[in-house]
This record gives C-alpha cells, sequence and structure tokens, in this order.
C-alpha cells in the first residue's frame, strides 16, 4: 500500500512477472528495479499467492517496490492500460514479431512514454518462459543475447538487465518512433476486446476448421492484432466494419 509521505515514481514502464513461481525470484526483482529507480512492478497469477513472506525478505531494502505492486488474475488484466507491450524471450519464437535487443527496447520505451504513453515489459515463469498466448500480445519482442548453449536466465538476472538498459538514461531514439508516440494509441485491453469480437464472430461463421487446429488459427489472429500499431480510431473502425458486415448477412447481403 502507498503511503501519502511516499514520492510517487518518475514515468517509467512497467514490469510485469507472468506466473512467477518463487517468492525469491520476485525480491530479487524488486531489488534489481530500484537499484535503477524503477518502482513499478506487476504480478500475474504469482504461483504461491501474495503477499509472499519470502519475496518481502529478498527484497531487503526495495520493499516499497512490492507494497506497490499490482495483482492480477491474467495478463490481460495486468497490461490492460498499456498501449505499447514488449516481451522478453531469450530464445526464438514462432510468432512473427520486431525484434529488439535490450538497448533498443529501452530507447523505444523511452520515447513511448516521453510522448504520453503507457509501455509493459513482461517476463515469463522461472521455468519454461513464457506461452505463445502471452508472446501473442506482445507488440515486439526483446531478445536477450545469451549463449545459445546455455539460454537459461533467472527471471531477476532478465530484470537486472533490463531495469540496466532503462537507468543508463540514453534518449536517443529513432525519429520514426518518436512520430507514432504521439499519436493515440489503443491500449491494451481496447485491442483485447477486439480480438474477443472478431474471434467470436468468425467462430460463428465457421472460420475455425476443424477444431484441431483453432488454437493455432486464434494464436495467429491474436499475433496480428499485436502486431499492428492500431490507434483507438482504427479499432473503432474495425469493430463497425465488422458489426455491418453481420447486420450485412442479416438481411441475407441486400442493400437496404
Amino acid at each position: 500500500m502507498t503511503t501519502q509521505d511516499t514520492p510517487q515514481p518518475a514515468p517509467q514502464p512497467v514490469f510485469v512477472l507472468i506466473r512467477p513461481q518463487m517468492g525469491e525470484n520476485i525480491g530479487a526483482a524488486a531489488r534489481a528495479m530500484l537499484n535503477f529507480g524503477l518502482e513499478r512492478m506487476r504480478l500475474v497469477a504469482p504461483r504461491d499467492g501474495w503477499p509472499n513472506s519470502r519475496a518481502v525478505a529478498m527484497a531487503s531494502g526495495a520493499g516499497r517496490v512490492l507494497d506497490r505492486a499490482g495483482v492480477h488474475e491474467t495478463l490481460p488484466e495486468a497490461i490492460a492500460d498499456c498501449t505499447y507491450v514488449l516481451a522478453t524471450t531469450a530464445r526464438k519464437r514462432e510468432l512473427t514479431k520486431p525484434v529488439l535487443t535490450p538497448e533498443e527496447a529501452m530507447k523505444r520505451a523511452r520515447a513511448m512514454i516521453g510522448a504520453g504513453q503507457k509501455v509493459a515489459v513482461l517476463f515469463g515463469p522461472e521455468r519454461a518462459g513464457m506461452e505463445n498466448a502471452d508472446v501473442a500480445r506482445a507488440d515486439a519482442l526483446i531478445r536477450i543475447p545469451v549463449n545459445p548453449e546455455f539460454p537459461s536466465l533467472n527471471l531477476a538476472q532478465a530484470v537486472l538487465l533490463l531495469a540496466y538498459e532503462w537507468g543508463r538514461g540514453e534518449s536517443a531514439a529513432p525519429p520514426e518512433v518518436l512520430e507514432m508516440a504521439k499519436t493515440d494509441l489503443a491500449s491494451a485491453i481496447e485491442i483485447e476486446k477486439l480480438a474477443e469480437h472478431y474471434e467470436a464472430r468468425l467462430e460463428e461463421a465457421g472460420l475455425f476448421f476443424p477444431p484441431q487446429k483453432a488454437g493455432g488459427m486464434k494464436l495467429v489472429l491474436r499475433n496480428l492484432w499485436s502486431r499492428l500499431p492500431l490507434t483507438r480510431a482504427d479499432v473503432q473502425l474495425l469493430h463497425g466494419i465488422l458489426r455491418q458486415m453481420v447486420r450485412w448477412k442479416a438481411r441475407g447481403g441486400r442493400e437496404e
């Protein structure tokens, strides 16, 4: 809980830990974040529940990061207010997305945040990392250049790497990033609702067939939405297009 005399953190990215398995790693991640001035942590379905005494003990001086941490049941809830989402990974993914180095990612995050956008950085569970369903909700990937013969990276180490790049404070960013950041981008919850709308209508239309391929087809569609830099106006238009097509179909494909 945030006390009234505790200063609010400066504009910065939210670090989201997805289904973390050990309280010690959450506490160590909090320490790594505060080392470089980051205080906004969100947790998605921590395995051992919350609050966690082991996390508090490991945080050792970074308790205010844990005090302010938001706890959510699902990833869509945790990133609902964010307009740009980055997912960390040490391995190749079959999903087509822009791939950034940690340095490039934090430069882009700084540019987006400087223009008033909300940015989230996702970190997966310790044992196996993020599932593709989690990654599909990200706008871009952060590829951490680890040894391919030993790609295992501790959760707190991954957090430390990204926090360090943020803390370096280099604000230079490509002009196109700054230009895009100034637009009224759709939030993650708006993209989520758009995806649900299209999935529901396409399910009714029989697109997801045969059943054993439905999951993969939906994942590809989710990845498509997150890969597009959609504005709020884009989302409203895409909702309207689909609603009008459904109405047209209900009329038997005839003009009014």
